[in-house]
């Protein structure tokens, strides 16, 4: 999940710029002297970033705590059974929306364009080239989000028999699919304000996305459960959708209401066109990336009752270290696209590098949390209801293997972000990620038969770790040219850390008879001895990300207390 924050009066971050760029401004700042940090970026930059984190560290968490409970309802209210898996295959028309149009896709074409626009007005460019390039891009957008939605209600039959041939129900799953075909439109627009509100460096509004989403759905399923049974959650992610553009319209129009001054009689910037090849390798490879949950929930139709929703909850929880780990590149994407619209490769270089470090830093410590607490987790979150003993002990045992993938879907989600944040198209991330899903597929099918779920799990693991190791070692000319040996030099030291860490943890875990106590030794001693062993090897990426998890906890606290 992408959640990245905005502008408010008196919320930290409330504007953002990178170094001396003055994004957004409608006059160039003062150059001020500064001397360069460790990362090679000055004090000011550094600043506004950690204020950019802590909104979106804050935002992150409410959007996922909603997330949670939106998923802790439909097990609740509707348990793991083939009404929720009916549901579930509908459920892959935002969830595909949401990567294409919204994370990952939309955003890597439109960052950088933005940026470069920016970078022009800031240079002085004659007209205003923002607005240019919304009123080339916008309507054509919005008339494709518009066809593609009404294609999909109009082929939800075929739809769901492509997707789910093994369901018994298709007519439950049609009708939830076309409620939610309905997030196409809303899911688009939302990803372009997200876009062009980010370049800008205004990242509240954008922030608040998912939780006006979850919210849109929690409530359509408590207030029409009772009648429309689990369509009322399809009914609330089209409900969702709607409210993700009302929360960001107002602050995309102020920005682009703002007044640009040129020189009297020069002419008025050209409508910029759309980027077509651009377009779609960016979306190409969002569309790959995704369509592991095709295959996961193709293979899982054919299993028994409840596979699929096992699938997807394991899924969910697995996937929150990984959304964490993103938070910080969430901010950075506009800089580094900056920075190379600027021609600076070096500050990109810089950057790009201490982010994989500091991801990887996080998300292996949620790993090894996610794989030694996971009966405990499940158990706390979602054995409740119609949720029943047996189905936590399966999500647990699928979400152990599914985290062994979330390093390397965290490296994914950086790396992409270093090949399109210059706006030129290549193919190369296409291709790794093809590779990808190729293996996914072969290994899925071979492992279903004989492991089920867990082999479903085990391919989605291995493909997206092929593909991370792909784009590592594509990384040069094609993109941001980092130190590919030093990085891996660097990552092998957290790696062993959570190794060491995710075996004491699952020890400590199982002790207690009660999971709360359970969760939280495992926890706490999971995190001790990475912590410990990650200063002990001299990890790149543990001073940076402590420093960024106590200067959170410290603004939190002082936001709570004052």
């Amino acid at each position: 999940m992408t959640i990245t924050p905005s502008r408010t009066s008196g919320v930290p971050g409330s504007r953002i710029d990178s170094g001396s760029v003055g994004a957004g401004r409608s006059r160039p700042a003062e150059p001020q002297p500064s001397q360069p940090g460790p990362a090679g970026e000055d004090p000011s930059s550094r600043g506004v970033l950690a204020k950019a984190a802590l909104v979106t560290a804050t935002f992150s968490v409410v959007g996922s705590l909603l997330g949670l409970i939106r998923d802790q309802s439909l097990a609740r209210l509707f348990g793991a059974g083939q009404e929720t898996d009916a549901f579930l295959v509908a459920w892959t028309v935002p969830e595909f929306a949401a990567t294409l149009l919204i994370e990952d896709g939309l955003a890597f074409a439109l960052i950088p364009a933005f940026s470069v626009a920016l970078a022009k007005r800031a240079q002085g460019t004659p007209g205003d080239p923002v607005r240019a390039l919304v009123a080339g891009t916008l309507p054509r957008l919005s008339l494709a989000f518009a066809a593609v939605g009404a294609l999909l209600i109009v082929g939800a039959p075929q739809l769901v028999e492509v997707l789910a041939p093994g369901l018994p129900d298709p007519g439950l799953a049609v009708t939830c699919t076309r409620l939610t075909a309905t997030c196409v439109l809303t899911f688009g627009l939302a990803g372009y304000c997200s876009a062009a509100l980010r370049a800008h460096r205004r990242f509240l509004a954008p922030a608040a996305i998912y939780v006006a989403y979850n919210t849109g759905i929690i409530v359509a399923m408590f207030a029409l459960g009772g009648h429309w049974g689990v369509r009322s959650a399809a009914a609330g992610v089209a409900a969702g959708g709607l409210l993700m553009v009302a929360v960001q319209v107002p602050s995309l129009l102020r920005q682009l209401r703002r007044r640009v001054k040129t020189a009297e009689g020069a002419p008025v910037a050209e409508a910029e066109p759309l980027n077509i090849v651009l377009m779609a390798t960016v979306l190409l490879f969002a569309l790959c990336r995704q369509s592991q949950v095709l295959i996961e929930r193709f293979l899982a139709s054919h299993l028994h009752s409840g596979a699929i929703s096992h699938l997807n909850y394991a899924q969910k929880v697995a996937q929150i270290p990984m959304s964490m780990s993103l938070m910080l590149c969430t901010v950075t994407f506009p800089v580094v696209a900056r920075a190379l619209a600027e021609g600076d490769t070096e500050r990109a270089r810089r950057r790009v590098e201490r982010d994989l470090s500091v991801a990887a830093a996080v998300v292996l410590l949620g790993t090894a949390v996610v794989v030694a607490c996971a009966p405990q987790l499940i158990h706390l979150l979602f054995q409740r209801g119609a949720f029943t003993a047996a189905d936590t002990a399966a999500t647990a045992a699928v979400m152990r293997v599914y985290a062994l993938g979330l390093l390397g879907q965290t490296m994914v989600g950086v790396l992409v972000r270093s090949y399109f944040s210059a706006g030129r198209a290549t193919w190369y991330p296409v291709a790794a990620m093809a590779a990808g899903i190729v293996v996914t597929s072969w290994i899925g099918a071979m492992a279903v038969g004989r492991y089920g779920v867990t082999g479903i799990a085990a391919a989605n693991a291995t493909g997206i770790t092929v593909t991370a190791v792909l784009l590592l070692s594509g990384m040069g000319p094609r993109s941001v040219p980092i130190r590919t040996r030093r990085v891996l030099a660097e990552l092998s030291r957290p790696v062993r850390a959570a190794v060491i860490a995710t075996v004491v943890g699952t020890f400590v875990a199982a002790r207690p008879a009660d999971p709360f106590t359970g969760l939280l030794a495992g926890s706490a001693a999971v995190t001790a001895v990475f912590v410990l062993l990650g200063w002990a090897l001299d990890a790149q990426g543990f001073a940076p990300a402590l420093r960024s998890v106590g200067t959170v906890t410290r603004r939190l606290a002082h936001a709570v207390f004052h």
